[in-house]
């Protein structure tokens, strides 16, 4: 029974960063992008604690890592983009679509490899998390200059930019060692 317990919460910890990237979602749907940033988030600490959790009881799985990766990909790579077309790609049909499919694409080509590779405390590109996080900061500023109506199409080609050079930088084979 102690075994069971040990080897579940961090499959719990990785559940709960998945569940919040839903609720982030349901969020969007509500129209409430300042909650749904905040949340993806807080999705952003829990999942810097499930695996370190999984190391320090020494019960790390191949399904905690594939779960892991399920997991990130809707809270970072689904949950954020979402956010940012509904706040700054939402009166572009074409180039707004293709920006919200490129960015998950990205994350989850980034996640695969990641899950085929042996890791050595040096990630291949920049993870996703970091990536989700980093798009959150920027909806936030966004949904704050739209609020103060500060809001311009400059926030709109910066925000292109930025989404293009994450997702960029997900695929790459830039090194970054782990701290």
């Amino acid at each position: 029974m102690r075994d069971r317990i040990k080897y579940s919460l961090p499959n719990f910890l990785t559940l709960i960063n998945l569940s919040l990237g839903v609720i982030a979602l349901l969020f969007v749907m509500k129209n409430d992008l300042l909650q749904a940033s905040l949340i993806v988030m807080v999705a952003a600490l829990t999942d810097r604690f499930d695996g370190k959790t999984a190391r320090m009881l020494d019960c790390t799985s191949e399904l905690g890592k594939e779960l892991d990766s399920l997991s990130d990909l809707v809270s970072f790579g689904v949950a954020p983009i979402i956010i940012t077309w509904k706040i700054s790609f939402f009166g572009l049909p074409v180039i707004g679509c293709l920006l919200a499919v490129i960015y998950p694409i990205a994350g989850a080509y980034r996640l695969a490899r990641y899950n085929l590779s042996t890791f050595n405390n040096v990630y291949s590109g920049v993870p996703i998390t970091i990536a989700g996080a980093l798009l959150s900061v920027i909806n936030l500023f966004n949904y704050y200059s739209i609020e103060h109506h500060r809001y311009n199409s400059i926030y709109t080609v910066f925000t292109a930019v930025i989404v293009i050079l994450l997702s960029f930088l997900m695929v790459s084979k830039i090194r970054i060692q782990k701290r």
